[in-house]
């Protein structure tokens, strides 16, 4: 017997929040969530004009979305970022609840290394990586609905020691930790929490690269189980299935969509 899992008011689409949607992983799953039926706020941090295109991608497939933006380095921003996304949704749909929350939005550090990280850096990565995703959660429980999804975008170095991303690291490795006490806490409600990790994936700043290192895309496969780039379709494919019904009875786990990256020796 299949158990009931979302409770949205009949007649309303279920609603998804996005952060960190206007590019890259963040934009191919709102794009997927919108596909799937539901009615996205796309969040982006500075960039209003890729934000909109977002969305103009979304309305061209024939999905439903708006953008809304907030620098989430502060706690104010969070505070903004929550006001917004209801008042959103109060006017696409006429209800401010929320089935599905995706922790995408992260920044990296300009030292990276440990001999060459700064307090400022150590904190802003901190601030939007960790301490963000906690408070957007904490202040959007009261509309999330029972039965929804909560999916953190985690990473693949948790798993693997990269010297020049310590910092960053670390704050995938608390979102980890995050994940399995969260899923404990609202399980009573039926809302489920997972992470999904990405390994390196072709975006803006990965196709920058590739172009100035020709030898870099075939480094990365080299080091990959599956022979091919991940794209940001092959992260949003599984944060769609956790969104729906389908991952009702997945966790406080993560999973890896790497493509098998360090998985060890090929042969």
């Amino acid at each position: 017997m299949r158990s009931s899992t979302h409770t949205e008011p009949i007649g309303l689409p279920r609603t998804a929040l996005v952060t960190g949607a206007s590019r890259g992983i963040g934009r191919a799953i709102a794009r997927r969530l919108a596909r799937d039926g539901m009615v996205v706020a796309v969040h982006y941090g500075a960039d209003g004009a890729a934000a909109q295109e977002t969305v103009e991608l979304i309305a061209g497939e024939g999905g439903r979305a708006f953008a809304v933006g907030a620098e989430l380095g502060a706690f104010e921003g969070v505070r903004a970022l929550v006001e917004g996304v209801r008042a959103g949704f109060v006017a696409q749909v006429g209800d401010g609840g929320l089935d599905v929350l995706v922790n995408n939005a992260a920044v990296t550090t300009s030292g990276g290394h440990l001999q060459d990280e700064t307090p400022e850096g150590f904190d802003r990565v901190f601030a939007v990586n960790v301490r963000a995703p906690f408070f957007l959660v904490q202040q959007l429980l009261p509309v999330l609905r029972d039965g929804g999804a909560i999916v953190n975008i985690g990473s693949a170095v948790t798993r693997v020691s990269l010297s020049d991303e310590l910092a960053y690291a670390m704050t995938k490795g608390a979102m980890e930790t995050f994940t399995r006490t969260l899923a404990n806490v609202v399980g009573a409600r039926r809302i489920t929490v997972n992470t999904v990790s990405p390994g390196p994936t072709q975006t803006a700043g990965l196709t920058a690269a590739m172009a100035a290192v020709p030898q870099l895309e075939e480094m990365l496969i080299g080091g990959q189980a599956l022979p091919w780039v991940g794209q940001p379709e092959d992260i949003a494919d599984p944060v769609a299935f956790l969104a729906s019904a389908d991952g009702r009875w997945i966790t406080g786990t993560v999973i890896d969509a790497s493509g098998g990256t360090y998985l060890g020796p090929k042969r």
